[in-house]
């Protein structure tokens, strides 16, 4: 069996798309998975299943449209791959709350990043790292990539790492 990292798209960020960790646990275990554990409320599940990247991404994908009756985005990478990302990181000595992560499905493209003011962007394994500098409450930077992938900060990709490592 492999470890994976589900990471759902757009749910319990500034009152949308509410998904309690509890039901998001017994959904994964409903449809088979092991080991499964939730990681803050913001939509990271961990579990374990013989299903490849896109199966457990497919699986997932419809039972929440079932449950919520909305498409819910979800992006997969196993615990190698997490490892892989945190090691990518370009700016290791920045703190982990003012760098973030934004997976996608494919290598993402800077190709219409607007509005950039002072924040460093840097490409990573399926992902791009967006260092905000003194913090994005002020950002007004806009990165086409976000409308479908899912950001976590560093310190968030971190202990996803850390915990898909040790199950």
């Amino acid at each position: 069996m492999t470890r994976w990292v589900a990471l759902l798209r757009a749910v319990n960020v500034g009152g949308t798309g509410k998904v309690a960790m509890a039901e998001l646990k017994a959904l994964c275990e409903g449809l088979g998975f092991g080991g499964v554990r939730t990681y803050i409320a913001s939509g990271n599940v961990l579990l374990s299943s013989d299903l490849d990247e896109a199966g457990v991404r497919g699986a997932l994908e419809a039972a929440l449209l079932e449950r919520y009756g909305k498409p819910i985005g979800v992006l997969v990478r196993s615990a190698a791959d997490m490892a892989e990302l945190l090691a990518a990181n370009p700016w290791p000595d920045r703190p982990g709350n003012r760098v973030v992560a934004l997976l996608t499905d494919a290598e993402p493209s800077l190709d219409g990043v607007r509005n950039q003011n002072g924040e460093r962007l840097a490409p990573g394994p399926r992902a791009l790292f967006i260092d905000y500098g003194e913090g994005m409450a002020d950002s007004k930077l806009i990165v086409p990539a976000s409308k479908t992938g899912t950001a976590r900060n560093l310190n968030t990709v971190a202990k996803l790492a850390e915990l898909a490592a040790s199950a």
